[in-house]
């Protein structure tokens, strides 16, 4: 997947962006330790070594990066023991949100910065073979409808067209019933087969126990060109490695429809404690050109997550792949900020 043309939006307003906003030289003389809170996922280790990159060699800053989990990292960055976290997810962080942002009813002892870019979203996938084909492989597109979707021409259009393709994904156990690999896990309380049903879908729903033998037959179904209905959610490794689409299924706009409709969006930001951002408005700055989407992040969570690499292996990686691509990114504002220290 080409991320240039991904990116070509998102240029114009970070150059934009950049050409708007002036700090006085005379700000980046003020070194000092910036303490990131570390979480345990990879999408926030990928942040986390962003910063630290851009921080530490770009604008004469220590990065110290404290793990915490739980609520206790909220309370430390309201006490001033962190001073900025990155890719808060606010489904996760509710009462965080209730009680120490301002925006939010909160104390404003934490502040909200700006949207990471990174959005958190599920659906129910398609390799994207099944609707458009794939001639180096010689597969022919067996479901067209199904990418409707993803060309923007309706928005929740994927379960109502699914049963007009039941024989497709039909499998031994389930025929005449098509087959979807849903959530996979009953604990995680995703409601697959109600959702289904609710809305007159004849497919059965399966559950394979683990992500990882999700992600298992996925690939099993890539390589041998085969027809898969998957249930994922976004950011994941797995959007890197494969071409997938996601069909539609009815959106959830106030969170009351559940579970005839899927899972709210997650729109993700970073936060910074108050002082702190008032005494270094250059980190706050580039926190907020320091943006990454799904498709952005994809790669770097693979290298993670399947390649085995470090998180600065990967990160490092992928700098330099945007840079032999020519891309411009959120890594120009680094070059902004040289300027100005100039």
């Amino acid at each position: 997947m080409n991320n240039c043309k991904i990116l070509r939006k998102f240029t114009v307003a970070l150059v934009v962006a950049l050409g708007m906003v002036f700090i006085p030289a005379t700000s980046y003389a003020a070194k000092g330790v910036v303490k990131i809170w570390e979480a345990d996922w990879t999408g926030n280790l990928v942040f986390g070594k962003l910063s630290e990159i851009i921080l530490e060699e770009e604008m004469d800053y220590k990065v110290k990066q404290i793990f915490m989990a739980g609520t206790a990292g909220w309370e430390a960055m309201a006490a001033g023991d962190l001073d900025i976290a990155l890719e808060t997810w606010p489904s996760y962080n509710a009462d965080a949100k209730a009680k120490y942002f301002a925006e939010y009813g909160g104390d404003g002892s934490v502040i909200y910065v700006t949207e990471s870019g990174v959005v958190g979203a599920s659906d129910y996938y398609i390799p994207r073979y099944m609707c458009e084909g794939d001639s180096s492989r010689g597969i022919e597109a067996t479901t067209p409808d199904l990418c409707m979707h993803a060309r923007g021409e309706c928005s929740n259009c994927g379960l109502e067209k699914l049963n007009q393709y039941a024989d497709v994904f039909a499998a031994p156990e389930t025929a005449p019933k098509g087959r979807l690999v849903g959530c996979p896990v009953a604990g995680w309380g995703c409601d697959d087969q109600k959702r289904l049903d609710l809305n007159g879908v004849n497919f059965e729903a399966v559950e394979l126990g683990t992500d990882t033998a999700q992600w298992a037959e996925l690939t099993a179904a890539f390589k041998r060109g085969d027809p898969i209905l998957v249930y994922a959610w976004e950011p994941l490794w797995i959007f890197a490695a494969y071409d997938l689409v996601g069909i539609g299924i009815p959106k959830n706009e106030d969170g009351n429809c559940w579970p005839t409709c899927g899972w709210p969006q997650d729109v993700t930001f970073q936060a910074a404690n108050p002082d702190f951002a008032k005494k270094h408005p250059d980190v706050i700055t580039m926190l907020k050109n320091m943006k990454l989407s799904n498709a952005q992040q994809a790669p770097m969570i693979f290298d993670v997550d399947v390649e085995k690499m470090t998180v600065e292996d990967a990160v490092r990686k992928w700098i330099q792949n945007e840079k032999n691509n020519k891309c411009i990114t959120w890594y120009f504002s680094c070059i902004f900020f040289k300027l100005f220290r100039s």
